[in-house]
């Protein structure tokens, strides 16, 4: 027993370390916070700002909970065990197991130390070379963020999609929410390449596409980066397309561009001018910040904009399903010979050599 007693208590101590890590105290009483302000007449007066609200609680309270559960049953467990019974030593056992899988399970989250590791995520996707496989490609590698993500629990809303003229996307742009989604997901920034048999060549040829998948940190509000309006180019326009009468007979889309980077973000999903703006300023933030952070710029003066075609040379990942079957990460090498699992979301093997990569890199 006593030796069950020696590996509950040291793995209190690893807890205690990495809840002092995480700040889990601090993120406590910022839920509190912003729960007590949801609680005020007037909270939902301003109904995108009270959603917001709402979804930043559900981000701090799944960040926290698991923590302090893990705590309290370690606790619980170590005071039993500290009885010397031995008639439940062996159920000890067992839930310290439980216990130590599920501590560095939750360990991951240490990885996470980026300024924007723990915020949600905006991920486009947009066809390169490759024609209409390439479309195609781009709606395959639509599905596989979208199953990643409900398996992790995450929440997915649309911003954006446009649709290729015989079948898949031209481009597609998501917004992911859930805890540590940029921090998980921002190893799949780059080019992603296909080769298979194509379905849309009569000859049933070998056919190479290609994706760039852009990921960017979800800045939502102004004070997390400013932005100088006056480099601010703003635009609104009638929008097309599918969407109906009101839609096409007002001018709800909007075009910002960020003159110093030549960034241009145009939206027309949604009906009012006003939230094609906000979704607008918030992706432009995001696209910024997230080129800072490649960048290592300290000052938005010094960003130079993004420049990375979809093409041969660019790639990152290799997806082959035809002569053989593997999906290769070519930074790392990390490698699977099941793609078909990979493009249905099982996705944690790549994110995981990935951050393995990184450790101890500067971000």
């Amino acid at each position: 027993m006593q030796e069950l007693i020696s590996q509950l208590s040291n793995l209190k101590a690893l807890l205690t370390i990495a809840l002092e890590a995480l700040k889990i105290s601090r993120l406590e009483t910022e839920l509190k916070t912003i729960q007590a302000e949801s609680q005020k007449a007037g909270f939902w007066s301003d109904r995108t700002k009270a959603q917001e609200s709402m979804k930043l609680q559900a981000n701090l309270s799944a960040r926290i909970e698991p923590w302090r559960q893990l705590e309290a049953q370690v606790n619980e467990a170590l005071e039993l065990a500290e009885l010397n019974d031995p008639t439940v030593q062996a159920e000890l056992q067992t839930q310290l197991e439980q216990h130590q899988a599920k501590f560095y399970e939750l360990k991951r989250q240490l990885q996470f130390s980026g300024p924007y590791d723990d915020s949600n995520a905006i991920l486009s996707i947009h066809a390169g070379a490759g024609g209409t496989d390439a479309q195609d490609w781009t709606q395959m590698l639509l599905r596989m963020y979208v199953r990643w993500a409900e398996q992790q629990g995450y929440n997915v809303e649309t911003i954006e999609q446009s649709s290729g003229e015989e079948a898949g996307l031209k481009s597609v742009t998501i917004e992911i929410n859930g805890p540590f989604v940029y921090g998980k997901l921002q190893g799949e920034h780059g080019v992603h390449r296909l080769v298979r048999l194509s379905p849309f060549n009569s000859d049933n040829l070998r056919q190479t596409s290609f994706a760039k998948v852009e990921v960017l940190p979800k800045i939502d509000t102004a004070d997390k980066l400013k932005l100088d309006e006056k480099e601010l180019k703003i635009d609104v326009y009638r929008s097309g397309g599918h969407g109906g009468q009101s839609v096409n007979t007002t001018d709800s889309a909007v075009r910002i561009t960020h003159i110093p980077t030549g960034i241009t973000v145009a939206i027309q999903n949604e009906r009012s001018q006003l939230q094609n703006r906000e979704t607008a300023m918030t992706i432009i933030r995001s696209r910024l910040a997230q080129l800072q952070l490649a960048q290592h710029q300290e000052k938005l003066a010094g960003i130079k904009g993004p420049n990375q075609s979809a093409e041969w040379g660019n790639q990152i990942r290799s997806y082959v399903l035809h002569p053989y079957k593997q999906v290769k990460d070519l930074r790392n090498r990390y490698e699977s010979s099941d793609p078909d699992a990979v493009l249905d979301g099982q996705l944690e093997p790549f994110i995981t050599a990935y951050l393995e990569s990184q450790l101890g890199k500067d971000k």
